[in-house]
């Protein structure tokens, strides 16, 4: 019997939750849009889903869903409607035991926000081989963590490979510029996994490993990108050397682009080395802001924002980032790749890549096999298409 969903956004009635059902109103209205996608809203409460949908401008007939997951009468009603979960509610340690287990058990799609490496890593041994018997395709990490670097990695090794004949051993990944905050919920996550991690001493060790998500293979050492550094690799302005920051979800995005190297085939080579850090710029005033920077805890503090909370739209909108990806081989080929958004990076950028992400998990991934994903080898190029179509990111070869 067919589902009576392709998708279903659980926790529309979040922040977050809110701008992905808002985009899809947009893109996708259920309505006759030209890729035939049937979506519905779901929360825990109808009558706030109702409010949601008449806030953000939906027809009246969006379908609304009860989602309480706390309830297996609920989650099980969930399995049964709809071929993928698109789910903003976390820190998905605390909300997403339940739904990725009833998803790899049922065959039932998903994707997610996740920036939680030691969670997903609990998530790939308890239901990596239940979702490839089931068939369901479990892709985590679906936004701003980290697609733009995921894809931003596997775009520049296309390239290399036309180029050079062969991948890019070492990636380094540079933020050069990025207006905008991260979501309440990246902090709560922060939060949650730091609690978790003071507790279990495994957390903590999967937190330092940049191959947590390559369970059975441990690669080459790793750039750090702990500290404040000239990068050499950036030459210089002005005859000044460019310094660069530890960045906030380095820690998230690496492992990330390793588990895509190992589901690839290990297409990058066993011996691909990839860090990320901040650009802050040349000289004395590029060092005091990288060291501002590394000493800025704020966003596992009390003061950040708060799940639920979010910018004006006009902030959103006001938002971008901009990203370099350097990539060398032994001989010191390179070859550069810019990856930019239109919007800030937390919220409404975010909101339209996980939207595209489900649609094209959907639509385009041909026979993928099931079980758990990142999106470079989930979707790769043809999600790369999508977001240079629909969602305001744009990919470019540089040099």
């Amino acid at each position: 019997m067919p589902a009576d969903f392709d998708i279903v956004i659980h926790g529309a009635t979040g922040f977050t939750g809110r701008l992905v059902a808002e985009y899809m109103a947009q893109r996708y209205p259920n309505a006759g849009n030209p890729e035939g996608i049937r979506w519905a809203m779901g929360g825990r409460s109808a009558d706030k889903l109702a409010a949601v949908r008449d806030e953000i401008g939906a027809p009246a007939d969006t379908p609304l869903v009860v989602t309480d997951l706390a309830d297996p009468a609920s989650l099980a009603a969930l399995m049964d409607c709809t071929r993928l979960v698109l789910t903003t509610v976390g820190p998905y340690q605390l909300y997403g035991n339940a739904l990725v287990a009833a998803c790899a058990a049922r065959g039932v799609h998903y994707v997610d926000l996740c920036g939680e490496p030691a969670w997903m890593r609990q998530m790939i041994d308890a239901h990596q081989a239940t979702a490839q018997a089931s068939g369901a395709r479990i892709v985590f990490s679906c936004g701003f963590d980290s697609i733009p670097f995921d894809l931003g990695v596997f775009y520049l090794q296309q390239a290399f490979a036309a180029r050079h004949g062969h991948a890019a051993n070492r990636v380094r990944g540079r933020v050069r510029k990025m207006k905008g905050t991260f979501s309440g919920g990246t902090a709560a996550s922060l939060t949650a996994t730091l609690a978790a991690a003071a507790e279990n001493p495994q957390v903590q060790a999967w937190m330092r490993d940049p191959f947590a998500l390559t369970p059975g293979f441990e690669g080459p050492k790793q750039p750090v990108g702990h500290k404040p550094m000239v990068d050499e690799a950036l030459g210089q302005v002005n005859g000044e050397g460019v310094w660069v920051a530890p960045f906030v979800m380095a820690a998230i995005n690496t492992k990330n682009v390793h588990r895509s190297n190992a589901l690839l085939g290990h297409a990058w080579g066993t011996d691909f080395a990839y860090d990320e850090m901040l650009v802050t710029g040349p000289g004395a005033r590029g060092e005091q802001i990288a060291l501002a920077v590394a000493a800025d805890k704020s966003l596992g503090g009390e003061g950040g924002p708060k799940p639920g909370e979010g910018p004006s739209k006009a902030e959103r909108e006001a938002g971008f980032y901009d990203l370099l990806f350097l990539g060398e081989d032994a001989q010191g080929q390179r070859l550069a790749v810019g990856v930019s958004g239109d919007k800030d990076p937390g919220y409404g950028s975010t909101s339209k890549m996980i939207a595209e992400s489900a649609v094209c998990l959907l639509k385009d991934a041909g026979a993928l096999p099931g079980g758990i994903w990142t999106t470079a080898p989930a979707m790769g190029a043809a999600l790369v298409a999508r977001l240079q179509a629909h969602a305001g990111l744009r990919f470019t070869v540089e040099g």
